[in-house]
């Protein structure tokens, strides 16, 4: 009988033993990377296009250089958790596997957390001449969402996550560094270019007059793809010509008739595009908000993000250096220029052109880049509304409608035509070269 009793009663603690909730730790479970949300992506992504508006010498090719490395660098830092994903080392130019750092077989990381500490050292790489009180930012930023994370994730599991985003934004970082642009943001104007002279050539242009133009030397800076910066298949400009039957003269007619008989949409376009250096992200950085915009849309995980953060960023990249290189081989006469020698000595845009040659449009050719990503990641029928401006005062930022990613593509790429700042040529073969460069990304092999 004592022998049954003592039966029953290790039965009843088996039983209640079994009835407990489970008191392991938080984190202890492994998760793919898909299995969490994108909000940290959000966050970070806000804060980066923040960083390109108020930093000092964020030109767009400059922002759109730090758009690549820092989603580069989110991809690589979470792509260990994503299953059948391929790393860009061995991909993109000059990257090798052996300079990445490896995560473990089996390795327990949390990836928000990883995506965390990494978004913090590759945008402190990337905006070293941040203010102060954005440096906090960063900072701050960080320090919430670790805050956060203890809460759910084992300490150690933790501290190895963020260990691991550390290092490979470290790697990314001196990748970055490699291309020799570290400091480019010190030398948008550099002083030792000569400009070259000829007819037709770019010559300074009011209202500001600048004696030297930006960036130069940047259609030599490295592309992420191989030959993304290649001219072999852009038209060379219209031959320069002033007899008033040539193409030449008539596109320049064109710009000069648009922009005077303007109608009141139009106008916005041109505003709504400009993506002025001080006033907004710039160009580049439109074109990550719309990314941003979309992937809240989709109620994104945080592979898809961090995916398409790196895509679109390398893509505006690489359409960069495309552009400038054609910019700084053909050294076009800008509009203004030629309108005042040779139609209307009084005439103004309604942009001021900006500092640099005309052929090709850097709108057209990073927004042809986006818009061909972005359609190979969510449809080419992808309907979207465009709210990047919808805070704005100083224009009519109203939030814009789109049936598909090149609708907004050929509309920022004709804004230049209606600020008078490009000739049709240049916005038309800025937006064929940017699909070009845009495929040539969507290529990459990101999964088996």
């Amino acid at each position: 009988m004592k022998h049954l009793l003592r039966l029953s009663m290790v039965a009843m603690l088996l039983i209640l033993a079994a009835c407990q909730p489970d008191e392991s730790n938080p984190g202890d479970e492994v998760l793919t990377t898909d299995k969490y949300d994108d909000e940290i992506v959000q966050e970070w992504m806000t804060l980066v296009l923040k960083l390109a508006k108020e930093t000092p010498g964020f030109s767009p090719p400059v922002a759109a250089r730090s758009f690549g490395y820092i989603g580069l660098a989110l991809y690589e830092s979470v792509r260990p958790g994503m299953p059948g994903y391929q790393t860009m080392a061995g991909q993109v130019s000059d990257l090798r596997p052996s300079d990445l750092p490896q995560a473990p077989i089996g390795a327990n990381y949390h990836w928000p957390a990883v995506a965390n500490s990494a978004l913090s050292y590759i945008t402190k790489a990337c905006y070293k001449p941040a203010s102060e009180a954005n440096k906090f930012a960063i900072d701050a930023l960080e320090q919430r969402y670790h805050d956060l994370y203890r809460s759910q994730v084992n300490e150690n599991v933790l501290a190895e996550s963020e260990k691991f985003g550390r290092s490979m934004a470290a790697s990314i970082a001196t990748y970055c560094n490699s291309d020799g642009q570290e400091l480019c943001y010190q030398n948008n104007f550099p002083a030792g270019y000569s400009l070259p002279s000829g007819t037709g050539f770019w010559v300074p242009t009011p209202p500001a007059m600048q004696p030297i133009p930006l960036q130069p030397f940047w259609g030599r800076v490295r592309t992420f793809a191989f030959s993304n910066n290649d001219l072999s298949r852009l038209s060379k400009p219209l031959p320069y010509s002033t007899d008033k039957t040539s193409l030449f003269y008539q596109q320049a007619l064109e710009t000069y008739a648009t922009v005077n008989n303007l109608t009141p949409e139009q106008k916005l376009i041109a505003e709504y595009w400009s993506d002025d250096p001080g006033k907004t992200p710039t160009p580049p950085g439109h074109s990550i908000g719309i990314l941003q915009q979309v992937l809240a849309i989709e109620n994104a995980n945080l592979a898809l993000s961090a995916e398409a953060f790196a895509k679109v960023g390398m893509g505006v990249h690489d359409a960069f250096v495309a552009c400038w290189n054609a910019k700084y081989t053909y050294n076009l006469m800008r509009p203004v220029t030629y309108i005042n020698q040779q139609i209307d000595p009084n005439w103004k845009p309604i942009l001021n052109t900006p500092p640099f040659p005309e052929y090709t449009s850097g709108h057209s050719t990073q927004s042809g880049a986006s818009a061909q990503i972005l359609s190979d990641l969510f449809g080419y029928n992808y309907a979207f509304v465009d709210r990047f401006h919808e805070a704005r005062t100083d224009i009519n930022g109203a939030p814009r409608t789109f049936s598909n990613f090149f609708d907004f593509a050929n509309e920022a790429a004709v804004s230049r035509l209606y600020g008078g700042i490009h000739y049709r040529a240049g916005n038309e073969q800025g937006l064929a070269a940017g699909i070009r460069i845009g495929k040539r990304i969507s290529g990459l092999k990101f999964k088996n």
